[in-house]
């Protein structure tokens, strides 16, 4: 896991500001349709082995039971891959740049930062009414790079973190030339 005090290709004097994690709504709607298809096979399983025991002799029951074990690990596994990449997907706003960490399944990941002084657009965008009433959405950051468009998804208060973006942006650039300006000076 990554530690907080440990970024990757940390730069002198970088502090972390804030960081994000996909809106808990998020992973209750995952947990809830993983409880409700538990739900759905523990019926099934209840009633095949409930007819599955009458029947005297049937040689059936050993395969249904391997079947059904088969079926709840695949349950299990998915749900698992489900919380994995809820938790292992971050966002990292540091006073000089961004961090997006992903996770691409079990075994895959991807880390890619921006700095801040090259961002020329912030837009934060929030659909749909569940997202609304409980104020989470997307983040899209443009810049002058190959990459179109690094975003933030279904993350909380979009708009917060948008303003957030935007003041270090500006507070970086006004940084960065006061440093020209005194590198200018001293050299000159």
């Amino acid at each position: 896991m990554l530690s907080i005090y440990r970024l990757p290709n940390k730069l002198p004097g970088e502090k972390v500001i804030k960081i994000l994690r996909r809106d808990f709504y998020i992973l209750f709607k995952k947990v809830l349709f993983f409880l409700l298809l538990a739900a759905i096979f523990s019926v099934i399983v209840f009633l095949v082995d409930m007819y599955l025991s009458e029947a005297e002799g049937s040689d059936l029951y050993p395969i249904f039971f391997l079947a059904a074990s088969a079926l709840a690990l695949f349950v299990w596994l998915f749900f698992f891959f489900s919380f994995i990449d809820y938790y292992l997907d971050i966002w990292i706003i540091t006073n000089e740049r961004i961090i997006n960490i992903e996770q691409q399944g079990f075994f895959s990941r991807t880390i890619s930062e921006q700095r801040l002084f090259r961002i020329q657009d912030v837009t934060s965008e929030v659909e749909g009414f569940f997202p609304t009433v409980l104020k989470f959405g997307n983040v899209y950051v443009q810049t002058a790079a190959e990459k179109e468009r690094f975003s933030f998804e279904q993350i909380p208060d979009p708009n917060g973190v948008r303003d957030t973006i935007i003041k270090l942006a500006e507070s970086e650039r006004e940084r960065l030339s006061h440093e020209a300006i005194k590198k200018e000076v001293n050299g000159a």
